[in-house]
C-alpha cells in the first residue's frame, strides 16, 4: 500500500542526505544551485555554512518558521504510522529504524529553523513554485528537485511534469530529480514520456543509481543535461 498522502507534506532531508540522493561531488557543491521544493530541509543552511551558493525554493516559504513547524508536526505522528505499518516498503540502511527516521527529520527541521529568517532576508529562501519561477534563463548551474516531482505523480498530472522540467531546464543547465517512484512504490508513468521530451529536444538523460534508499527499489535519479 504505500504512502497515502492528501498534500505534499513539509518533511526535509539534511546535506548529506542531499548528497547521497543527487550523487553530490565536492565540483557539484561549488556550483550555483537550486533547491526545487526544499520545504523544511537543512540542505541550504549545512551547505551555506560552508561556502555554497544555494537557492531553496517552496510555496511554504511564505509561511513563518513557527507556522512550517505546526505544518511538520501536524503531519509527522500520521506519516511514522504508515510507516511503521509497512515495514516491507522501507530500507533501513541510511536510517536505521522508524525511530531513526524521526529523530533525524526532527534534527533537520530545527536545523532549517535556525537558518530560516536570514536566509529569507538573504534571499536563500523564496517563495515560488513550479510550474513557473521568477529566475531569468540559466540562473543556476544545477537544479535539484527532491521529492516532488515523479513522487506526487497522484496529484500532478503529465502536462505539470512536462511544463514544470521545461522550466527548470530553461533556468538551469543541469536538472537532477529524486527519487523516481511514486508514493506507491511504482515507476513514475511519466518518466518515459519525460525523457522522450528532453532527448527531443536535444538534451542529454541518464537515469543514474544513487547512494540512498529509502522507499524499497528508490535508489535512481534522473539527469538531465544541456547539451
Amino acid at each position: 500500500m504505500a504512502m497515502q498522502l492528501d498534500s505534499v507534506v513539509p518533511f526535509g532531508r539534511s546535506q548529506d542526505e542531499y548528497i547521497k540522493m543527487f550523487n553530490l561531488t565536492a565540483a557539484d557543491l561549488e556550483r550555483s544551485i537550486l533547491g526545487v521544493g526544499d520545504g523544511p530541509a537543512s540542505f541550504n543552511a549545512e551547505s551555506t555554512a560552508l561556502g555554497s551558493q544555494i537557492t531553496s525554493i517552496d510555496p511554504i516559504y511564505e509561511l513563518s518558521g513557527p507556522q512550517i513547524q505546526q505544518r511538520f508536526e501536524a503531519v509527522l505522528d500520521g506519516i511514522m504510522d504508515q510507516i511503521k505499518a509497512t515495514p516491507e516498503d522501507w530500507v533501513w540502511s541510511y536510517h536505521s529504524s522508524p525511530e531513526d527516521l524521526r529523530h533525524n527529520r526532527i534534527k533537520t527541521m530545527q536545523t532549517f529553523l535556525q537558518d530560516y529568517e536570514r536566509g529569507k532576508q538573504e534571499g536563500r529562501y523564496q517563495t515560488a513554485a513550479l510550474p513557473t519561477l521568477p529566475f531569468p534563463d540559466q540562473t543556476f548551474e544545477l537544479a535539484l528537485c527532491s521529492h516532488f516531482l515523479f513522487l506526487y505523480s497522484k496529484h500532478y498530472d503529465a502536462a505539470f511534469h512536462q511544463t514544470s522540467i521545461r522550466e527548470l531546464l530553461q533556468i538551469s543547465t543541469e536538472v537532477r530529480i529524486f527519487p523516481l517512484l511514486t508514493l506507491m512504490l511504482e515507476p513514475s508513468p511519466y518518466l518515459p514520456p519525460v525523457i522522450q521530451a528532453c532527448q527531443d529536444g536535444g538534451y542529454v538523460t541518464a537515469i543514474e543509481t544513487v547512494g540512498y534508499e529509502l522507499q524499497k527499489g528508490g535508489n535512481q535519479m534522473l539527469v538531465i543535461r544541456s547539451p
